[in-house]
């Protein structure tokens, strides 16, 4: 998972405690627009990290419901601008293009932004398997500290979110941007083969961020049926995890976390 293109460097300086001042070197993410385009038509623009941007827009339209599968997306083509970046995709299905269209830029932090009607933040969630990986407490935290030795970006800038996928005896699948959902959507498109994401089914999905409820719902596309993540949830994140069957574990530190769904799936 290289980055397109070498990280930034900033020459600052840096004032102590003490009052005085130090010269610093230090990596910043980048952050550009990202338009998601298919058949022809802008149906997104975010601000992202320009890495894995093909991962992206494949996971992007499994998690709008626009495709069902990988294979339905094929290959995106990545087209970049001086202005910024199209990742092109061309599916056969053009009536999913209308089931949830954005009409607006995304800012990196954003979700829902962009969505046409109320009725589009309360979709029923996919309900994921009821089948699970049953962690112990011990392999949960273990898991969440690999994931910070799992992120290059993150390390070297302390400035983008992580979404990994987490398989007893595999190395983690990482993907990192400096938009949570993003993030996501990476992971989901680098994880999708040729089917429909159910080799997922065995597998925890880590989160760097906080949950809210556009986070779960794509967990559920994802298919993981645990999510871990370093902050807590929101009311209506938890209610949409229940109605998709998910266990969701949050404020996950090295000494512990909480539980705020489908706790029978932990092997206490």
């Amino acid at each position: 998972m290289m980055p397109m293109e070498p990280p930034i460097r900033w020459r600052g300086a840096v004032a102590g405690g003490n009052g005085g001042v130090t010269a610093s070197d230090r990596i910043l993410a980048d952050e550009v627009p990202v338009a998601i385009v298919i058949n022809g038509t802008t149906i997104a623009v975010l601000l992202a990290t320009p890495d894995d941007l093909s991962d992206f827009a494949v996971g992007f339209a499994l998690t709008e419901g626009l495709v069902a599968c990988r294979a339905e997306a094929g290959a995106a083509e990545i087209v970049h601008h001086p202005e910024g970046i199209e990742a092109r995709l061309s599916i056969a299905d053009t009536d999913a293009l209308t089931v949830r269209r954005r009409t607006i830029a995304g800012p990196s932090g954003c979700g829902l932004c962009g969505v046409e009607s109320l009725a589009a933040v309360h979709t029923r969630p996919r309900v994921v398997s009821t089948a699970g990986p049953m962690p112990t407490p011990a392999e949960i935290v273990a898991a969440m500290a690999l994931l910070g030795d799992a992120q290059p970006l993150g390390r070297a800038t302390r400035a983008v979110h992580g979404a990994a996928l987490w398989r007893r005896g595999q190395p983690l699948i990482v993907r990192e941007d400096v938009g949570r959902h993003n993030a996501l959507d990476k992971l989901v498109g680098a994880v999708a083969g040729d089917g429909d994401l159910a080799n997922t089914a065995a597998a925890m999905l880590l989160l760097t961020s906080r949950v809210s409820v556009e986070m779960v719902q794509k967990a559920a596309v994802l298919g993981a049926p645990i999510v871990v993540a370093v902050s807590a949830p929101t009311r209506l994140a938890v209610a949409t995890a229940m109605a998709a069957g998910l266990t969701l574990v949050a404020v996950a530190r090295s000494d512990g976390f909480e539980v705020f769904a489908g706790a029978e799936r932990i092997a206490w």
